[in-house]
């Protein structure tokens, strides 16, 4: 840059800054006189709020004694369970061991008869 460019940079910022200053003002004022007199509002007067008015209370309800109730005790119903609804032994084709159903041909075979195999 140019000597004469930076000194016109330097005159420009310098006269920014005191524009800116001579904008703010500062006032310093004196005052001369006599005071004029304050008037305050009287005091105010405080009085004690009257006694509350209470209603008496409603009577209370009447005591009705109720007898307890009779507890009877009973004994327990007895109940019979029905039988098994299916009886061990053949039915039809198969046979029913109380735990399962075999097939003849099984039954046979499991516990021999009828010359299973026995020729």
């Amino acid at each position: 840059m140019n000597v004469k460019s930076l000194i016109g940079l330097g005159i420009a910022s310098c006269a920014g800054l005191a524009c800116g200053s001579a904008l703010a003002g500062v006032s310093v004022g004196v005052n001369l006189g006599v005071p004029v007199p304050v008037y305050a509002p009287p005091p105010p007067v405080y009085v004690a709020p009257a006694a509350p008015v209470y209603a008496a209370p409603p009577p209370p309800p009447p005591v009705v004694y109720q007898s307890p109730p009779v507890v009877a005790y009973q004994p327990a119903p007895v109940v019979v369970a029905p039988g098994p609804a299916v009886i061990v032994g053949w039915h039809g084709d198969r046979y029913w061991d109380g735990y399962r159903y075999w097939n003849r041909r099984d039954w046979y075979a499991h516990h021999g008869g009828y010359g299973y195999r026995r020729w």
